[in-house]
């Protein structure tokens, strides 16, 4: 092969490489990343610095601001431009539920001190709180907490028709949830059980059943039965129990049993 031809080859074959090497480039060429901001509009809302537990008196130090968009403020919420001393005028309060860290605090989880106390600012509107005795054996052992849900059962003697006497039991009401025992109003954190020195337990129940307990107190034993988690509805209040139609001016007390009317008890 002539001179010439070999220059002009060479010459094809440097192109050829360097053009592959172009178009290589060009292809494996990484793509340009852009970043775009989205402002997104936010305004300040008060929100808990710490756990807040149930009853605890609240100061400013538990309170802070924290931007918050606003498309996702409810009314609830308070925010800086409506209330900007907040802090300040919630400090002394008292929760009425526990409030986590993070959590924005509204009017409905506080009550300012002098409204009532601890018991009666967690009470939900128009529920009463009552206490009834208890002991190990009426009160599952004294596993029973705070915020458990139990059934109340009446134990008692009853006269029969052949004059003799005999014990019977009813269910009074169920679903009831416990507000106390003891003083303890709240689970500490670590503590498992109960005081075991409890001597009463205070329910959450309506006036009307109230005053129902009050009279099965003196009628008989109490007992406790503690409902399973996977039975719990706090949506739902405590059952009904005793026939609120029974005639006041009668010595008997009719008892309903899921919603059947029961046995009748005179009262000696």
């Amino acid at each position: 092969m002539k001179r010439p031809q070999l220059i002009g080859l060479a010459i094809a074959a440097t192109a050829g490489v360097l053009a592959f090497v172009m178009v290589r480039g060009m292809v494996n060429k990484p793509a340009v990343q852009k970043t775009v901001e989205v402002q997104v509009k936010s305004g300040d809302v008060l929100v808990a610095r710490t756990d807040i537990g149930l009853g605890q008196i609240t100061n400013d130090s538990l309170f802070r601001w924290q931007s918050w968009p606003v498309e996702t403020i409810t009314p609830g919420y308070i925010t800086r431009t409506d209330r900007p001393d907040a802090t300040t005028q919630l400090s002394g309060s008292i929760a009425r539920a526990p409030i986590m860290a993070g959590e924005p605090i509204t009017e409905q989880k506080l009550v300012k001190a002098g409204q009532g106390g601890v018991l009666a600012a967690i009470l939900p509107a128009g529920m009463r709180a009552i206490s009834t005795r208890i002991k190990e054996e009426t009160a599952v052992g004294n596993l029973i907490l705070p915020n458990d849900r139990v059934d109340v059962i009446l134990i008692r003697r009853m006269r029969t028709r052949n004059g003799q006497e005999d014990y019977v039991s009813d269910l009074l009401f169920g679903n009831v949830r416990v507000l106390a025992i003891g003083q303890q109003i709240e689970n500490k954190e670590g503590k498992k059980t109960a005081d075991g020195a409890a001597s009463t337990a205070t329910l959450e129940l309506t006036a009307r059943q109230a005053e129902l307990l009050a009279l099965a107190n003196s009628m008989g034993d109490i007992s406790l039965s503690l409902r399973s988690i996977a039975d719990l509805d706090v949506s739902q209040g405590p059952t009904a129990g005793v026939d609120p139609k029974a005639n006041r001016d009668s010595t008997a007390v009719h008892v309903l049993r899921y919603g059947a009317a029961s046995r009748a008890y005179g009262v000696n």
